[in-house]
């Protein structure tokens, strides 16, 4: 019969054995990063990945945390490689790591996650106040109504504020770039990245219609586990003034985005509007009274927007770029018809989010392809007050 002292010294054993067990299994889930060229072809059907080489190198220089360890396949049949998990910083560190490593800590990016069953859109008043306007609710009903198991908040500015406070309440440059943004439209815009960083699903503006359920945008055959950011294209003027119009020749809209949380695209472009704002306003130039260092287009606006996803697609951390024959440019998205695939991002032809506008190729709102319809209310609302520069930009705007 056993005493209590030794019966007392074997569960004490057991369970320095059960917790020694436990220390040795790591807690972290790894990563799986696509390997392929960014570069794009015909369609999503022969946008295919690339064939990794067994053994080869993608982390990128300094990142010794991140050091490729073994190829495997994912179930769709494409190649994928193997991060080892980067080491966890202690919570006390991390304020003092630059903006973005700050950012991927706080809003990790899980690539073959699911997409958030959100949608996100921004309007100075709610649609269950009195003051919304009657011509909106046609358009904010048809969210809901093609996404009846999706979660549909429509964020008041009042709102706003306080949710990216609570959001980004341990990122205080984030907060301090929006709190010092002087116009509407600026923290309209810059609301969309930091939602959609932070919480994912869909952005979209208030005075856009859904046409066709989220869940259809992207062909079944394109499983959900090997992209995460899903955009459109604005524009594709094929004309020699172009620029007279546009920021960029070829465009990518900002009205509606999907996406999975913590994408490196949002990442970036969350990071680079709170440099330049934080910048400015050191250096005086961030004032609704002053003349600003950038426009609305070019400061949150389509135009960063556009540079930040093609910088996305031309990054060598993301990307093996060997198998490539050049930087990804407009030449690979102009008149495209259907959707293309480029690494972890769906790009969708300018009738999916744009049908009915009479030019650039685009389709009506009948077409297979037309998703989202954008009625353009703000921009008429900026072309009346002579801020044309701002145009594009400016239409305010679970899981499956």
């Amino acid at each position: 019969m056993l005493s209590f002292k030794r019966a007392l010294l074997i569960a004490g054993s057991l369970l320095a054995f059960f917790l020694f067990l436990r220390s040795t299994h790591s807690g972290n889930k790894p990563v799986w990063r696509p390997r392929n060229s960014p570069k794009p072809t015909g369609s999503y059907t022969d946008n295919q990945l690339n064939t990794a080489q067994d053994g080869s190198d993608s982390s990128s220089p300094g990142d010794a945390a991140a050091k490729t360890a073994v190829l495997k396949t994912a179930e769709s049949g494409e190649k994928f490689v193997y991060k080892k998990p980067k080491m966890q910083v202690i919570m006390g560190d991390v304020t003092v790591k630059p903006l973005r490593e700050q950012l991927a800590y706080q809003f990790p990016y899980d690539p073959e996650g699911k997409f958030p069953a959100y949608i996100w859109q921004t309007w100075k008043h709610s649609p269950s106040s009195g003051e919304f306007a009657d011509n909106l609710r046609p358009a904010e009903a048809s969210w809901t109504e093609l996404h009846p198991h999706f979660t549909h908040e429509v964020i008041t500015d009042n709102v706003a504020v306080h949710l990216i406070r609570h959001l980004y309440a341990s990122v205080p440059a984030v907060l301090e770039a929006y709190s010092a943004l002087p116009l509407p439209v600026l923290k309209a815009d810059f609301f969309r990245y930091l939602i959609l960083l932070a919480r994912g699903g869909i952005y979209s503006d208030i005075d856009t219609t859904a046409l066709k359920c989220a869940v259809d945008w992207v062909p079944a055959e394109v499983p959900r586990s090997t992209y995460g950011l899903v955009i459109g294209i604005e524009a594709d003027p094929d004309r020699p003034d172009w620029h007279d119009w546009y920021a960029r020749r070829i465009q990518f809209c900002q009205w509606t985005i999907q996406a999975k949380p913590g994408h490196p695209v949002l990442r970036e472009i969350v990071a680079k509007i709170t440099e330049d704002a934080l910048a400015m306003r050191r250096a005086g130039r961030l004032s609704a009274n002053d003349d600003p260092d950038k426009t609305v287009m070019e400061f949150t606006g389509p135009g960063v927007w556009t540079d930040t996803v093609f910088n996305y697609f031309n990054d060598d951390e993301y990307f093996d770029l060997s198998t490539g024959s050049g930087n990804i440019s407009w030449e690979q998205f102009t008149g495209i018809r259907q959707a293309k695939k480029v690494g972890d991002v769906v790009v969708l032809p300018i009738t999916s989010f744009s049908p009915g506008i009479g030019t650039m190729g685009a389709g009506e709102d009948d077409d297979p392809m037309a998703f989202v319809k954008h009625a353009f209310e703000g921009a008429l609302t900026l072309f009346a007050l002579g801020l044309r520069d701002s145009v594009p930009s400016t239409s305010l705007s679970v899981f499956w």
